[in-house]
């Protein structure tokens, strides 16, 4: 991924200085002494010298995304790590006014730029979701510049700070069968009380059933009312139709169901049971 951004920065340089006929050579190198010794043509070297995530943008609440699949399974996704590129862009050349030369044109260049152009983002970076920020020359920045130049034995000179944040997603994601239903048994459990409960006491069991309503028509669930007759309870329906009723004993009920003034219509279900589609 980092090769892919590498090239991404290459192609806007290139396109937006603009260079032409390759008059500057973009490098990636660690700028030593060696290094610097060969460079023969006027370059731009682009030095990566840290990585790091960046804290402020960490995604806590809720760590998952999920997302409901057709077939009745959910994909979950972690949410990705946001991580800052730390990059040190120099200029080599003859002349110092060659290099000034050089350095403006990068920085009007890449001050035009709040994010890399989407037009340039390879198919790998496309798939972020996420625009990808570009900081440039900031104060905060590239304070110890000395000390990068002293481990790199090279003469210092200077240099414009850059800041690239990409998403990383390192997790695979996972594709799960959606709950149908769900269990809950009370009575004397044996100790320590993470154990399963005595199987000679006597106990309840309630169950959790869902299910969706759909339609040929656009589903207004403002004007749809559901009725759980044997409780004489409604039922609280989610935009997108759907519904769960708890705390329900194993048996037959009855829903009831009523659009606007078009007369009610009754669906048997029963508990325990995947869960229901019902068409209105």
């Amino acid at each position: 991924m980092i090769d892919e951004l590498d090239e991404v920065v290459r192609k806007l340089l290139i396109r937006e200085m603009p260079i032409q006929n390759g008059e500057v050579d973009i490098e990636f190198n660690q700028p030593r002494r060696d290094w610097s010794a060969r460079v023969s043509r006027p370059t731009l070297n682009i030095f990566l010298y840290d990585i790091r995530e960046n804290q402020k943008l960490r995604q806590t609440q809720p760590m998952w995304e999920t997302e409901r699949n057709p077939d009745g399974n959910a994909t979950q996704r972690r949410k990705p790590v946001r991580v800052d590129l730390h990059y040190m862009l120099t200029a080599w050349a003859t002349e110092p006014e060659d290099e000034h030369r050089l350095l403006s044109r990068a920085l009007m260049a890449l001050f035009r730029f709040a994010n890399l152009p989407e037009d340039l983002l390879t198919e790998g970076l496309q798939v972020q979701g996420k625009q990808i920020p570009v900081m440039v020359a900031q104060y905060s920045e590239l304070n110890n510049s000395t000390d990068i130049w002293n481990v790199l034995d090279n003469e210092m000179r200077p240099a414009i700070s850059m800041i690239i944040t990409l998403s990383i997603d390192p997790y695979a994601p996972l594709t799960v069968p959606l709950v149908s239903h769900r269990e809950i048994r009370i009575g004397p459990s044996a100790i320590p009380a993470s154990h399963h409960l005595d199987d000679g006491a006597p106990s309840d069991d309630f169950w959790t059933i869902g299910g969706r309503l759909t339609s040929k028509k656009p589903l207004d669930v403002e004007k749809i009312s559901v009725m759980l007759l044997e409780r004489g309870e409604k039922v609280v329906l989610q935009p997108d139709g759907r519904f769960a009723i708890g705390r329900m004993r194993a048996g037959a009920y009855t829903l009831e169901i009523a659009v606007g003034s078009d007369p009610a219509r009754r669906y048997s279900i029963t508990v325990p049971a995947a869960d229901y589609v019902l068409e209105v």
